[in-house]
């Protein structure tokens, strides 16, 4: 498995939040709401790191079905043209 930046960042931020939060539990240095704080900068950058992933497998997705469109439509002309061509050696009008 291949580790990305978005990977590694995230890693250190859950790693920050958790020391935070028993810094504050044991410790009772920083406030509430920076604990609060760093595990909501965790969740936020986790999720942008996911929609932006997912935006870009939207992409590939996007031109897959592109391609898929194109194929079914030649397709389609290929069996209209061999149906028109069965039809005048049959000479059914």
């Amino acid at each position: 498995m291949k580790l990305k930046i978005g990977d590694i960042i995230i890693w250190i931020l859950v790693i920050i939040s958790i020391a935070v939060a028993l810094w504050y539990f044991f410790g009772n240095s920083p406030t509430l709401e920076e604990v609060i704080l760093t595990f909501l900068l965790t969740v936020v950058f986790t999720m942008g790191i996911n929609l932006s992933r997912n935006g870009m497998r939207m992409n590939y997705i996007e031109k897959d079905l592109k391609t898929l469109k194109s194929d079914v439509k030649e397709s389609f002309n290929k069996i209209k043209e061999d149906m028109n061509l069965i039809k005048n050696k049959l000479k059914i009008k």
